[in-house]
């Protein structure tokens, strides 16, 4: 198939895949010129003072200098191209896929790598007659339910054979705890690799589920009387070998208590980058499966932090707190710093939780209750906000102020407008 064009992406701080369609001649000059104003706009288009984004001074150029890789295409004749973001041939500041390079040369400095390891949950939506946009109507579902009683008009298959066209790696896909709800698990990999996968493979699906007249939504709680979608940051730790070092002995590491620390020690403030929609605050509850109190246990679903060291080999940590609204890049910079943090500083780690979760929880420390409260967290947390860039988290708290007073009038059903055809 003959490629006449370049879809050239890059992830903006609401998770929005911006980008441009180019002659693929003129993408091999290497960089793509965008305005810096792109991370200055609401989901509903309205320009607004974020920092860094030049608005009072003309709104100037920015590059996306692509990576030589090109990632075969969904669409007909069609490549795809990532990059890093520049100004002056300098790293843009609200780059979120350069914050994550950084990240990951952070680890570096202490020889460590990250293997990271995505799992998006989303519902399915379709038009009824009147043009409404209704849960999917799959009476005879179940949960890890496959085939057509979770799947009638068979759109998981066709997610499932375009991401092997396009060369996507999935683990798993089943049906989640609720009708017209999935679990789509993306393959562990390098952090890097992990994140353009997850960042592409959201874009195709939503894009596949628009084609066959659906929605494929992965607002964190779409349907109130129904269970929130997660986005769960798994991840390990190898060293100069290349080995796991999470539990090398079948028990914890204290390098694997050290990055739960940290993770424990940022909880409220991680919240407004992992969470970072009023819809979120939905999800994020007590007595539910999502990051809610701050605390952590081995194999635990109803606590935030899970650890996972019975096998040396895939011994593993679990953050559930994230969910599918937040950008890939920034949403797993965020949880690989403040585990830094904990490793560099050895913050205390609490006692594991050892109560049921639901009913009953030693943990006393939980998210704030709304995106507005998270966003105070963020601003006050000082050590992570150096960890990550500060003018980015300047910029995302500005935007997503924004956002928040927006909402504050709105009901359920009109929150949900707002949010279902972009997330």
């Amino acid at each position: 198939m003959e490629i006449n064009r370049t879809r050239t992406l890059f992830c903006d701080l609401l998770g929005l895949p911006k980008g441009k369609y180019v002659p693929p001649d003129l993408a091999k000059s290497g960089h793509i010129g965008f305005a810096k104003g792109a991370f200055a706009t609401t989901f509903d288009r309205d320009l607004l003072t974020i920092p860094g984004t030049g608005v009072y001074n003309g709104l100037p150029d920015m590059d996306l200098f692509l990576e030589n890789k090109r990632f075969k295409s969904w669409q007909d004749n069609t490549e795809i191209a990532l990059g890093v973001l520049k100004k002056n041939n300098t790293p843009f500041d609200l780059c979120s896929r350069s914050l994550l390079i950084k990240t990951i040369d952070d680890l570096k400095k202490i020889d460590l790598k990250a293997k990271v390891g995505i799992e998006y949950e989303a519902y399915v939506f379709e038009q009824d007659d009147e043009g409404i946009w209704s849960p999917y109507n799959t009476p005879g579902a179940f949960v890890y339910g496959t085939g057509p009683s979770n799947d009638p008009k068979n759109l998981i298959a066709k997610i499932w054979d375009t991401a092997c066209q396009v060369g996507i790696p999935i683990e798993s896909i089943n049906g989640e705890y609720d009708n017209g709800q999935f679990e789509l698990t993306l393959s562990f990999d390098d952090a890097l690799i992990a994140c353009d996968n997850s960042f592409l493979f959201k874009i195709m699906a939503k894009e596949i589920a628009l084609k066959e007249g659906l929605i494929l939504s992965f607002m964190p709680k779409p349907i109130p009387d129904r269970g929130g979608s997660g986005l769960h940051i798994n991840f390990s730790l190898e060293d100069k070998t290349n080995s796991n070092i999470i539990a090398p002995d079948g028990k914890l590491s204290d390098i694997a208590k050290n990055s739960v620390s940290g993770l424990l020690k940022h909880h409220e403030s991680l919240s407004a980058l992992l969470a970072p929609t009023v819809n979120s605050y939905d999800r994020l509850q007590p007595a539910s499966m999502a990051g809610y109190w701050a605390n952590w246990a081995e194999d635990h679903r109803l606590v935030t932090v899970r650890t996972s060291s019975s096998s040396p080999k895939s011994s593993r940590i679990e953050h559930r707190m994230a969910d599918g609204s937040s950008n890939p890049y920034l949403a797993v910079s965020a949880v690989l710093q403040a585990s830094l943090l904990g490793i560099k500083n050895n913050y205390l780690l609490p006692p594991q939780e050892d109560l049921d979760g639901l009913e009953n929880v030693r943990a006393t420390r939980h998210v704030p209750s709304s995106l507005k409260n998270a966003l105070e967290a963020l601003e006050k947390d000082k050590t992570l906000r150096k960890s990550l860039n500060e003018l980015l988290c300047d910029a995302f708290i500005t935007l997503k102020k924004d956002e928040a007073k927006r909402l504050e009038e709105k009901n359920v059903d009109e929150i949900r407008e707002y949010y279902l055809p972009f997330i």
